[in-house]
């Protein structure tokens, strides 16, 4: 039966915004044109996804309108579900290493804090069963798609759900978006996952331009081994999130010390809050405005680096520059005021 409650408020927002920046096609820069939203279901929590999507807009294109979606999309969720592939790597691995029923594997989810139906459980198993057959199954139509594009990039990368299981190795094709391969194993050594780029490399029947992956050294490795001469390119996730901690912990420090230097916004606020007049609207609205540069920064001080990729978000905006400039403002406007002799 249908889920009969809404489920709860995400806990975090991802904010994801596609690599591609231009056409494959015409090599014209690809315009954001709109975002779609899911919420997924994480081991973590409840994840809300802004999805920003970008098109082609040149007339005669062959890829004319074709929505582009964020890559970093199918490292979390399978197309059109809301259970993240975490999940399913760890029903996965509890059925196939643990030999848990699905009622068991229903229970280990739910003592997670994973509001999910034992028939949902049963579903997602199928799910996995079929990643894991996935090995350029319907090579009609995948070959089709691949020599169109007349190359592919892979992106290499692991899941595992716990220390000690199993880790699910997927191999995707960054282009086109499809899920070239899906195996998991025991041992992540450079000589399994080399063995995993070799079958990839022989059944796509293009060449392979480009490997991206976290960088590991296992990784690099396989690919050395596996395609030598092939770039093989960090993850640009990986790459910013790894270059900004230490600017990412310098600017927390300095919001954190700009909220100190702010605090008794309420005391004044009760000054005035049994007036009416034009100057007591005033103050509160100064004190609200002040109060809003504080908490609507769209980053919490919490937040790891990485955690997302648009503006207001790290690495690429600094939310305590962004609360800096709020607050210049406000300042500002008082300044103003003050010379009119308010």
């Amino acid at each position: 039966m249908a889920r009969s409650a809404a489920r709860g408020q995400a806990d975090r927002e991802e904010i994801l915004a596609p690599i591609r920046r231009y056409c494959p096609g015409c090599g014209r820069r690809l315009r954001y044109r709109y975002d779609n939203q899911r919420t997924v279901v994480t081991l973590g929590g409840l994840v809300h996804l802004r999805l920003q999507i970008r098109r082609c807009e040149t007339l005669g294109c062959q890829h004319h309108r074709r929505p582009y979606r964020p890559e970093g999309e199918g490292s979390l969720v399978l197309p059109q579900h809301e259970f993240g592939l975490d999940i399913i790597a760890l029903i996965g691995a509890l059925r196939y290493r643990e030999h848990k029923s699905v009622p068991e594997m229903h229970g280990v989810l739910r003592e997670r804090g994973v509001v999910i139906a034992e028939r949902t459980v049963t579903n997602l198993l199928d799910r996995y069963d079929e990643l894991m057959a996935t090995s350029l199954a319907d090579d009609d139509r995948l070959r089709a798609a691949l020599v169109g594009q007349g190359r592919v990039i892979l992106a290499l990368d692991g899941l595992q759900p716990d220390v000690g299981h199993e880790v699910l190795w997927v191999v995707r094709e960054c282009l086109s978006g499809e899920v070239l391969l899906a195996r998991s194993l025991l041992s992540s050594t450079s000589e399994d996952l080399a063995a995993l780029l070799r079958e990839v490399a022989a059944k796509v029947g293009v060449p392979v331009t480009g490997v991206i992956s976290d960088g590991q050294h296992s990784v690099r490795r396989a690919v050395r081994l596996a395609l030598p001469g092939v770039p093989h390119q960090l993850c640009q996730f990986h790459y910013l999130r790894e270059a900004a901690h230490p600017i990412f912990e310098a600017d927390r420090h300095a919001k954190k010390e700009l909220k100190k230097r702010i605090r008794g916004v309420r005391p004044i606020e009760r000054a005035v809050e049994d007036r009416d007049d034009a100057e007591a609207r005033g103050v509160r609205g100064y004190c609200a405005a002040v109060r809003s540069a504080i908490t609507d920064i769209g980053v919490p001080d919490r937040a790891e680096p990485g955690s997302g990729w648009d503006d207001g978000q790290p690495p690429l905006a600094a939310s305590g520059l962004r609360l800096e400039g709020r607050l210049k403002a406000v300042v500002a406007s008082l300044d103003r005021v003050a010379e009119k002799g308010g």
